[in-house]
């Protein structure tokens, strides 16, 4: 991992923020800037620019193992999502975990049939409701939710697997909904995200975004009637931010050329060490959350970027860190000398 991070991040110093956004890889940021250039000089058409979006999205089926066919982009977690919750029937009852991110919990609780349980509940109340919708990881205190026995539920699952894909192994194919913004640990620009839908779901949800980016024969479908979407997923699709996705595609092949695994080994062995240095018991998740007092201030002091969240301190682990970093890390918070 020493290698990629000298080849392909530049960081300032010690960045411990991936769970709010992720740093770009050289391939990623040098194609998204020869992109800008071409802009600005008018130097090409769009339409290069707009394949980078299927380059993504190919990418990304890949790396949670379903068919690009059964993938829809979009620049929001919430905006894809919203689709899901706007098509539930009336009355449908959803759960989900108590105090996880609103970008998932707001679109289904607009609908008013949403209720909310602890994280380790989460399975058991599945089996009274129609929907169970959650985060593989959880933003704020970096918990791995129990994929297995949420698979096994009899309602339909939605996952947010934001905090997860790119360093946590997700099958996509158990799930019915997989979701995922791509600016965090798939190293993407902001505006990237997508969604996985399970192929015999598809027709439970409208494309009430609907655009010429969704139709069967993308530049057939600029102008007028009749209605003419694509049968498989892209009919979810809304209208790409070109050069975000040029960004996208090159990143997301990185992860998949390193491989979430041997991520996922990486950032989680970093976290326990950063753990172990705590005082903490190891754990499963590359995000650490930990009562430190005036944590982020002493970090920011040192030239080291973490987040606060729910009044603990997060640090969240990824390819460009080193175990040199974690000694760093823990130097600053336990004043630790020699």
């Amino acid at each position: 991992m020493d290698s990629i991070s000298r080849g392909e991040f530049s960081p300032r110093g010690v960045y411990l923020n991936t769970a709010s956004y992720g740093l770009p890889p050289a391939r990623g940021f040098d194609a998204m800037q020869a992109a800008l250039a071409d802009w600005r000089a008018g130097a090409t058409s769009w339409e290069p620019w707009g394949e980078s979006t299927g380059r993504a999205r190919a990418a990304f089926a890949r790396i949670i193992g379903v068919a690009p066919a059964d993938v829809a982009v979009g620049a929001t977690v919430s905006g894809l999502l919203g689709l899901v919750a706007a098509s539930l029937p009336e009355g449908a009852r959803v759960v989900a975990p108590e105090g996880d991110f609103t970008s998932l919990l707001w679109p289904f609780a607009v609908r008013g049939a949403l209720r909310t349980v602890p994280l380790a509940d989460l399975a058991d109340a599945a089996a009274d409701a129609d929907v169970v919708a959650f985060s593989a990881v959880q933003s704020a205190s970096g918990a791995v939710a129990d994929l297995d026995a949420l698979a096994a539920t009899d309602a339909l699952t939605i996952v947010d697997a934001t905090q997860a894909a790119g360093w946590l192994p997700i099958d996509g194919s158990r799930f019915d909904v997989v979701a995922a913004g791509a600016y965090k640990w798939l190293l993407s620009p902001r505006g990237t995200a997508f969604m996985a839908v399970r192929r015999e779901r598809l027709g439970d949800i409208a494309p009430w975004s609907a655009s010429w980016f969704g139709g069967e024969d993308v530049h057939g479908s600029y102008y007028g009637l009749p209605l003419r979407l694509a049968a498989d997923a892209r009919r979810l699709d809304t209208s790409p931010a070109w050069f975000s996705w040029v960004g996208c595609a090159p990143a997301l092949e990185l992860v998949e050329e390193v491989g979430v695994a041997a991520i996922g080994a990486h950032d989680v062995g970093l976290a326990n060490r950063f753990r172990a240095g705590l005082g903490l018991a190891p754990s499963d998740s590359a995000i650490v959350s930990a009562d430190v007092p005036d944590a982020r201030q002493r970090l920011e002091a040192a030239g080291i970027v973490a987040a606060a969240r729910a009044g603990r301190m997060r640090a969240s682990w990824h390819l460009y860190n080193t175990e040199a970093d974690v000694d760093r890390v823990l130097d600053v918070l336990t004043a630790r000398r020699g």
